[in-house]
């Protein structure tokens, strides 16, 4: 370590809700934290937070605004920019960062979450987070009796279907390119008076900057001021592979879904001294569930500091 290169206690790879939920456990803790934070939250296009105990409807922004002074307040850093490398070094690790510096950490928290690659139809990315939607729990009770369409294009399509079916009377099922559905499926669709249309879906319509319908190869357009799709769920951890750490695919009903980093509850990896949290590792946490597993993987980490200071203390002991 050089002679101006901070040392921290956990280096927290992503500012999002697990990583400053982790950050926050460990400054309370009173160890020293820095989150690096790219600025790129998953959930930016959101107008709220849903099912987030005591702060439903809060903008995800003002969120981790809150988050951010929580942590500033127990001593804790948060830097922006991106990890540009890591790497092994004196029993801890070297991290650099994309303004040229470099610190030192004894341990890593990645929580760097997910990308959600969308269907490649036009129109649909423009509207991703506000009338282009895949969970019920994260959106539903805001589209409830709306005009709601489901685009199948994944093993998660009739299920989603189902779901939303749940929040509203009127759902449309757009099979797409999708193969024929199992006639179980299709039963289950037609008795819950979900229509099912045949058709590729070309576009979707806006209008005065709201979905108005979903347009098929044919011409039609089928009004609809909702469109439920089903992205594939990338983690966001390139930067593992330089530890030895990749994602590994997300299988569900036989097809891929995705991707996540391997790691025990707790948020421990293969990789000593590396612990994951949030959607980087659970592709379907929603933030509250990243936020708590963030809170996990920091106790656990202040936990295992605390085990190899007195390891260290009893050997000093030992030797005087």
């Amino acid at each position: 370590m050089s002679a101006t290169e901070q040392r921290y206690d956990v280096v927290v790879i992503g500012g999002g809700a697990a990583g400053l939920s982790g950050a926050v456990a460990l400054a309370r803790s009173r160890r020293s934290v820095l989150v690096v934070d790219g600025g790129q939250p998953r959930n930016a296009p959101a107008d709220g937070v849903h099912n987030y105990l005591g702060r439903e409807g809060t903008p995800p922004g003002e969120l981790l605004a809150l988050g951010r002074a929580e942590l500033a307040g127990y001593g804790g850093t948060v830097v922006p920019g991106t990890v540009t490398a890591v790497a092994r070094r004196d029993g801890g690790f070297a991290v650099a960062l994309d303004d040229g510096s470099t610190v030192a950490a004894r341990r890593l928290l990645v929580a760097t979450g997910l990308v959600d690659e969308l269907p490649d139809v036009p129109g649909i990315a423009g509207r991703w987070g506000r009338d282009v939607l895949h969970c019920p729990y994260c959106h539903g009770w805001e589209v409830r009796d709306r005009p709601i369409g489901v685009l199948a294009t994944g093993p998660t399509a009739v299920h989603q279907a189902l779901l939303f079916r749940q929040l509203s009377a009127d759902v449309v099922f757009f099979r797409h390119t999708g193969p024929e559905l199992p006639a179980d499926e299709l039963e289950q669709l037609i008795a819950r008076g979900i229509r099912v249309v045949d058709g590729e879906v070309v576009a979707v319509e806006v209008s005065e900057d709201r979905l108005t319908g979903v347009r098929l190869a044919s011409g039609e357009v089928v009004g609809r001021s909702v469109l439920v799709v089903a992205p594939r769920f990338t983690a966001r951890a390139g930067i593992l592979a330089e530890l030895g750490l990749a994602a590994a695919p997300v299988e569900m009903a036989g097809s891929v879904v995705g991707s996540a980093v391997a790691a025990e509850p707790t948020g421990a990896t293969a990789v000593p001294g590396v612990w994951v949290a949030g959607n980087v590792a659970d592709l379907s946490a929603q933030v509250v569930v990243s936020a708590a597993a963030g809170l996990r993987a920091g106790a656990m980490i202040n936990a295992d500091l605390v085990a190899e200071e007195a390891r260290r203390a009893v050997a000093e002991r030992v030797a005087a």
